[in-house]
């Protein structure tokens, strides 16, 4: 059985919308699982063919009847589509593409977080720069009225590890963005910085990066990241770094 559940999974993972339903419909007009040689046409592609294989397979390892393998194809396709709508997950990647795989620039989903932010922002960046693009999308979302957060790694001459004081460069650029800083550690977290590098809208849209708020991280560094719509993911990590600010783990400055 479980060969079988993991050959439906992978075929219905793999196929288009309402691909695995057609071939749930073939498969309960068959009287047995020996008959399954005239599925053969459903799978056009090598990969198609080399997955109904492994399902043929498994299932003639069984004693389970048509109409209950059709069924499970039909409830395994609408519940992993249902998934998939529920929450998205891109891969975002800047500095040398391998040519094979397609993803998205670093710059271009920051930008795309927070152009998509109609209520609320928060972003968290170690080191922030003047980057015009990002500056440009920040001042249209405080123009549409979207509630502008920020953490930024306080200066060295405020308790912080970066020589550049971005927060007050931020405060200036920005004099609306609500600005917060983590200066006030105790023993457990001394020495600690603000790491994180993340840009979560209206808790339905994230970014989780590794890149700073710098050019280089947008252009030349070789940096990494995903972007994720929907489900709980945007939703904890909003809801979280508000709870730093509601706790006063974090300070406004």
């Amino acid at each position: 059985m479980q060969k079988l559940l993991e050959a439906i999974i992978e075929l219905v993972s793999n196929s288009p919308p309402n691909k695995a339903e057609q071939l749930a419909r073939s498969v309960a007009k068959l009287p047995s699982p020996q008959g399954a040689s005239a599925l053969t046409g459903w799978a056009v592609t090598p990969s198609a063919k080399t997955r109904l294989a492994t399902l043929v397979a498994a299932w003639q390892d069984t004693s389970i009847p048509p109409a209950e393998v059709a069924g499970m194809l039909i409830g395994a396709d609408a519940a992993y589509h249902h998934a998939k709508a529920e929450q998205e997950i891109e891969l975002v990647w800047t500095g040398p593409s391998s040519k094979l795989i397609a993803t998205r620039k670093t710059e271009q989903a920051l930008l795309q977080v927070i152009d998509s932010a109609t209520s609320r922002l928060f972003i968290t960046s170690f080191v922030a720069y003047n980057v015009s693009s990002i500056m440009k999308a920040l001042e249209r979302a405080a123009e549409r009225g979207a509630l502008i957060s920020m953490l930024l790694e306080a200066s060295d001459k405020h308790g912080g590890g970066v020589s550049i004081d971005a927060i007050a460069n931020m405060k200036a650029a920005l004099p609306t963005t609500r600005i917060f800083s983590w200066v006030e550690k105790g023993d457990a977290f001394s020495g600690g910085k603000v790491h994180a590098k993340v840009a979560v809208a209206d808790e339905n849209f994230c970014f989780i990066s590794s890149a700073n708020l710098t050019g280089h991280a947008m252009e030349r560094n070789m940096e990494a990241g995903v972007l994720i719509r929907g489900g709980a993911t945007p939703r904890d990590l909003q809801k979280h770094l508000e709870a730093l600010q509601t706790t006063l783990v974090i300070k406004r400055v």
